[in-house]
C-alpha cells in the first residue's frame, strides 16, 4: 500500500469516527449506540414472542450476545438499523428474531428479503431463521441462491412464502422474472454488506432496494463500514440507529491451536480418541446447547471417563458439587455451555476441547483462555463439520491466528501413547522407589523356565492398556467436479469463487450444481466402495465396482454402466472448491 493512499485511508477512518458518529450524518438522525460489558440480556427479558422463547431454551440459548441486546429492541421498534459487527457475533438472531415477530403468518405473501453474499451464508441464515421460527406454524422461510434450479424455487415461491434469504444476483433474477412480488415487503436487511460490495454487487443491491416499497423498514450488518456502504445508509434508509460493536484485540499466546475436520456421526468418537491420545489431565469441553451437554457427560460416562456436565439448569447445589470434584480432580473432564462456564476459574486446565464450534467468535476466544495460564502452555481442540469450516476461517482472521487442520489419531497411535506413558511411569518408579522386593519376585517367576522377563513385562503392559481400541472407518472423500452451465449465478465468497470484484458467468465456482459426489451421504460425499478398499463383499459387484475405480480414482459412469476415465487436472486439490480431493484417516 502507498503511502498516499494509507494516508488517505486514515483521513477517512478520522472522518468516519469524528463526523460521521457524531455530527448526525444519516439524514440527521443516526443515534450511535456502543456495545457495553456487563450481565448479558436474557431473551425472556426482552418481549419476544413465547413460541420464539419456546424455540431459543429449546436451542439452549439463555442470553443474548452484545450485538442482539443492542439491536434488538431497536429493530422491534420498527427503526432502520445500522450494525457493525464482525462475522459470528449473532447478527442472524439480531435481526431474525425481530422480523419473526413483524410476520403474519396468515398473509402468505413475501413480506421480509434478507440479501447474504454467497450461497453458504444464506443457506445458514435460512436454517437459523427456521430453527427460530419452529413453533410458529404458517411461517415459509426459502433460500434462494446460484447453482440451484431456479424453476425448483419458483414453485416455492408460488406456494407462498414470508421470507426470502437470497444472494443479490438470484434476487434480481426472480424480480425480473416477476416471481418475486414486493408490494408487500415490510423488512429488508443487508447482512455483511461490506463482503456483498467487495464483490461486485453495489449496482444489484440498489435495484434490489429501488424494487422494495418506501415504507419500510432496512437494516444493513457489516464488519466494517466504507464510504459505499455509508453512501447507501443515506440514500436508502430513514432515521437509522447505529449500533456498534468493537472488536477487541486479541491475544492467544502459548496455546496450540487445532481442528478436526469430520462427520457429525463421528464427532463423539473423535473426542474420545483426543481425550485418550493427549491424555490430559484436567480438561474443558464446551458444547453449545444444554441438551448436548447432558447427551455428552451421558455417552462419556459409559464409556468410562470420569466427567460431569455444567449448564443452566442445573440447582446452584448441583452446580457447586460439580465444581467442587472438577477442582478436587476426581473429576478431570467438566463439559459445559460457554454460559455456564462463565465465572470458573480453574487453574492447571491442560487442554479445551470445542465439541461444537461456538456461534460467537468471543466465545471461541474465552473457551480457549481457560487454558495456557500463569505462562503455562495449552492446547485447544475443535470439531468441525461440514461448512462450518468458514468459521475456522473467520476466527483465524478476527483473532490474527492460526489455527492447524490435523488428521485424527488411529487406534495405533493412541495405544502407542499409552505404552510411552506406562514406560514413563515405570522409569520414574525404577529411578524413585525401591524395587528390589518386586525385582526378586519376577525373578523367581523367570527361575521356573515357563515365561522370560520380557512375557512378563509385556504382559504387565498389556493388563495397563486394556482392551484394544476399534478404529473407525477409513472414508475417503470426493468431491466431484459438476458441469459448467452457464447463466447468471452469484458471485462466490472469497475463497469459494471469484475473487472479489469478479463479474460474469456463474458467478459462484461452487454453483457447477446443487449436488456434489455420487454417494447417498447428505452432505453430497460419496463413500468409499468395497473396490476401493481392495475388499468385495458380493461376486456381482466385483466388476462393476472395478470399472468405477481405475488406480484409486473414481471415473464417470455413463447409465449404461459403462465408465468414462475422468482428466487427471480433475483431481488437482483446489481449496474452497469442488474439485478436493481430501482424506482423513
Amino acid at each position: 500500500m502507498s503511502k498516499e493512499k494509507k494516508k488517505k485511508n486514515e483521513q477517512f477512518d478520522a472522518f468516519l469516527e469524528k463526523e460521521i458518529l457524531t455530527a448526525n450524518r444519516y439524514d440527521g438522525s443516526a443515534e450511535e449506540k456502543e456495545g457495553e460489558q456487563g450481565e448479558a440480556l436474557r431473551y425472556e427479558e426482552a418481549g419476544l414472542d413465547g413460541r420464539i422463547l419456546r424455540a431459543v431454551k429449546e436451542l439452549g440459548f439463555e442470553h443474548m450476545t452484545p450485538i442482539q441486546e443492542q439491536a434488538i429492541p431497536l429493530f422491534m421498534t420498527g427503526r432502520d438499523i445500522i450494525g457493525q459487527a464482525q462475522t459470528g457475533t449473532g447478527k442472524t438472531a439480531a435481526f431474525g428474531i425481530p422480523i419473526l415477530q413483524k410476520i403474519n403468518p396468515e398473509n402468505r405473501s413475501l413480506q421480509a428479503v434478507i440479501l447474504c453474499p454467497t450461497r453458504e451464508l444464506a443457506m445458514q441464515a435460512a436454517d437459523e431463521l427456521r430453527k427460530f421460527a419452529k413453533y410458529m406454524n404458517g411461517i415459509k422461510v426459502l433460500p434462494v441462491y446460484g447453482g440451484q434450479e431456479i424453476y425448483k424455487q419458483i414453485k416455492n415461491l408460488k406456494a407462498g412464502v414470508q421470507i426470502v434469504v437470497g444472494t443479490p444476483g438470484r434476487v434480481m433474477d426472480h424480480m425480473r422474472r416477476h416471481t418475486l412480488k414486493m408490494d408487500q415487503v415490510h423488512t429488508v436487511v443487508l447482512d455483511e454488506a461490506d463482503e456483498m460490495l467487495n464483490m461486485g454487487f453495489r449496482e444489484d443491491i440498489e435495484t434490489i432496494l429501488q424494487g422494495m416499497p418506501e415504507e419500510r423498514q432496512t437494516g444493513l450488518f457489516s464488519a466494517t463500514m466504507p464510504k459505499p456502504i455509508l453512501d447507501i445508509t443515506k440514500t436508502y434508509q430513514k432515521d437509522a440507529a447505529y449500533v456498534k460493536m468493537t472488536p477487541k484485540e486479541v491475544t492467544i499466546p502459548l496455546i496450540k491451536q487445532a481442528y478436526y475436520q469430520v462427520r457429525k456421526q463421528d464427532k463423539e468418537e473423535v473426542l474420545c480418541r483426543l481425550i485418550d491420545y493427549y491424555m490430559p489431565g484436567r480438561a474443558l469441553i464446551f458444547c453449545n446447547t444444554k441438551r448436548m451437554v447432558d447427551e455428552l457427560t451421558e455417552h462419556l460416562k459409559g464409556r468410562g471417563y470420569e466427567v460431569e456436565g455444567l449448564h443452566g439448569d442445573l440447582t446452584q447445589g448441583q452446580r457447586d458439587t460439580v465444581m467442587n470434584l472438577f477442582r478436587s480432580g476426581k473429576t478431570n473432564i467438566l463439559i459445559a455451555t460457554d454460559v455456564a462456564a462463565r465465572g470458573i476459574d480453574v487453574s492447571d486446565v491442560e487442554a479445551v476441547y470445542n465439541f461444537d464450534v461456538p456461534d460467537d467468535i468471543e466465545y471461541y476466544v474465552h473457551r480457549i483462555g481457560r487454558t495456557g495460564r500463569a505462562g503455562k502452555t495449552g492446547r485447544s481442540f475443535t470439531l468441525v463439520v461440514g461448512r462450518e469450516a468458514y468459521k475456522i476461517r473467520d476466527i483465524e482472521r478476527i483473532c490474527h491466528t492460526k489455527i492447524k487442520e490435523r488428521k485424527v489419531p488411529g487406534a495405533a497411535d493412541i495405544t502407542a501413547r499409552k505404552a510411552d506413558k506406562i514406560l514413563k511411569e515405570a522409569y520414574a518408579v525404577i529411578e524413585n522407589e525401591d524395587i528390589s522386593r518386586a525385582g526378586e519376585y519376577i525373578l523367581d517367576a523367570v527361575a521356573l523356565g515357563q515365561y522370560s522377563a520380557t512375557q512378563i513385562a509385556a504382559a504387565f503392559m498389556k493388563m495397563k492398556l486394556g482392551d484394544e481400541i476399534e478404529d473407525i472407518r477409513t472414508e475417503k472423500f470426493f468431491f466431484e467436479k459438476r458441469p459448467f452451465k452457464g447463466g447468471r449465478g452469484d458471485r462466490g465468497r472469497s475463497g469459494y469463487g471469484k475473487k472479489p470484484g469478479s463479474r460474469g458467468g456463474d458467478r459462484n465456482k461452487d454453483g457447477y450444481g446443487a449436488k456434489a459426489g455420487r454417494g447417498s451421504e447428505k452432505d453430497g460425499f460419496a463413500k468409499k466402495s468395497g473396490a476401493e478398499k481392495g475388499v468385495y463383499s458380493t461376486k456381482g459387484e466385483k466388476s462393476r465396482d472395478k470399472s468405477r475405480y481405475a488406480n484409486g480414482k473414481p471415473k464417470d459412469v455413463r447409465r449404461d454402466g459403462s465408465a468414462v476415465r475422468r482428466r487427471e487436472s480433475d483431481y488437482e486439490p483446489r481449496y474452497g472448491g469442488l474439485r478436493i480431493k481430501t482424506k482423513w484417516d
